[in-house]
């Protein structure tokens, strides 16, 4: 008889701990540790069967590991071209950012024969969500159902091209002594799927539930077991989602799918950069319209600045969709190279569309509309801006400038404002190369003073 024990177990990284602490020892998160049973570990079985068979490389079938496209056109950008016959992909995301309706408009963009697990809901509501989706399709089958066995017992019995489990985190296995959800069941449970994925060439989807806090097993605990880990992600209150690949076996992890929920289900942005501005007011102090990078992909994203004078000992610094640290930096250097006083000001700052920067291509941008919105001067409507702003106030090239400047001359911009050692000419666009941060400024007549001079005739504004 298996001996039973209580581990403390990270739902991060899956790192066991004999007691309960507040830091995993193993990746150094907070609050992670969750209690968790499983059985004592034995000894393993000796082998007893023959010797595997061993393949010479050169005759193995490239063309085996060849994407097949899903149909949807901003997966198989994430994907490189599709999925890989026989590959374990994890699909993660918080509750009801919208997975379940992804991989139902995957299953029916399909051909061949496909098996939808749902784990979570019953048949009759997968039915309802297919009808309201135009997901309707006779080579979709169906199982609602938890048990590990049984799900394994119908996949060999269907022989499926493409799986998709929806949820790993409501499916047990009657072997592993714990409670569904926990890690030893996530992680339990997604070796057998895995394994079987490999033994017949089985395409496999594996939905992963992530928390905010933390407090799930989610798809970190199964980076290790499967081939790609995809990232879907998005606010609700804004209709814009993101697929990104967070670890990708057969491909980059630089690309970025962008979809838009609607009515019907989620349609493809395939214009993003049209989609970011398309409710934006020109001449607005305070905003201004960066040329950031997202994988390979240019955007075109509007980045706005609000100041005011604050009426608190400690003024706030607020950041939606950049790291709000990298905001003070910014502010700090305009404060010293470009004398533009923000100490007494609230600053609220904000990446329109629900996209997060995450590339240093935005800080021009960010010290822009700043500057913009505490001068009270507007940027005109048809500039883009784009360079990473240095400690010393110098405005550094970042990569792909000549792909951001030929999306922005696209769109109808006229003016571009870049870092000058990589000021290149673009056919209907002037091009302006600036060294530091308060060049651009003064190219942009945000300021007309030296350094010296503005920052008494800023401060004496504000107060």
């Amino acid at each position: 008889m298996t001996k039973m024990r209580v581990v403390h177990r990270c739902g991060e990284c899956g790192a066991g701990h004999p007691k309960w602490s507040g830091r995993c020892a193993g990746c150094g998160a907070w609050n992670s540790l969750i209690e968790d049973v499983e059985g004592e570990p034995s000894a393993p079985p000796a082998w007893t069967g023959a010797a595997p068979e061993v393949q010479n490389i050169t005759q193995i079938d490239p063309l085996e590991g060849t994407p097949r496209p899903t149909g949807v056109t901003e997966v198989d950008r994430v994907l490189s071209g599709g999925l890989v016959p026989g590959s374990v992909t994890v699909l993660g995301g918080e509750p009801g950012i919208g997975k379940s309706t992804l991989l139902l408009q995957i299953l029916a963009a399909t051909t061949g024969r496909t098996l939808y697990i749902s784990a979570e809901e019953s048949a009759k509501q997968v039915r309802l969500r297919a009808d309201r989706l135009g997901a309707l399709s006779e080579h979709i089958s169906l199982l609602a159902e938890t048990s590990l066995p049984r799900i394994r017992a119908a996949a060999a019995a269907l022989s499926p091209d493409l799986m998709v489990v929806d949820s790993i985190q409501a499916i047990t296995d009657p072997e592993i002594g714990a409670g569904p959800g926990s890690v030893s069941q996530v992680r339990g449970c997604a070796q057998q799927l895995v394994a079987d994925a490999k033994a017949v060439g089985r395409t496999t989807i594996i939905v992963g539930h992530v928390t905010k806090e933390g407090t799930l097993a989610g798809p970190r605990v199964l980076e290790h077991l499967v081939d790609t880990v995809l990232s879907f992600e998005g606010d609700r209150h804004h209709a814009l989602r993101l697929l990104r690949a967070v670890k990708h076996r057969f491909g980059t992890t630089n690309e970025l799918g962008l979809f838009e929920m609607e009515g019907h289900g989620l349609a493809a942005v395939p214009d993003a950069s049209q989609f970011f501005l398309a409710d934006r007011q020109a001449g607005v102090p305070g905003s201004v319209v960066g040329a950031v990078l997202e994988g390979h992909r240019p955007l075109l994203v509007e980045v706005q600045a609000l100041v005011t004078l604050s009426s608190m000992t400690s003024p706030r610094r607020s950041a939606q969709g950049l790291d709000q640290g990298r905001l003070a930096l910014l502010l700090a250097v305009l404060d010293q190279r470009a004398g533009l006083l923000f100490a007494p000001c609230d600053v609220y700052t904000s990446v329109v569309g629900g996209i997060r920067l995450g590339e240093p291509g935005g800080d021009l941008a960010v010290c822009i509309a700043a500057a913009s919105a505490l001068t009270g001067r507007s940027v005109p409507g048809r500039v883009v801006v784009c360079g990473e702003v240095g400690l010393a106030g110098e405005v550094r090239q970042v990569g792909q400038i000549p792909r951001r400047l030929a999306e922005a001359a696209r769109l109808g911009f006229t003016t571009a404002i870049v870092p000058r050692s990589a000021a290149v000419p673009v056919e209907g666009l002037e091009v302006i190369g600036v060294s530091t941060v308060l060049e651009a400024l003064q190219a942009l007549a945000l300021v007309d003073a030296p350094s010296a001079e503005t920052r008494t005739v800023y401060a004496r504004r504000v107060n």
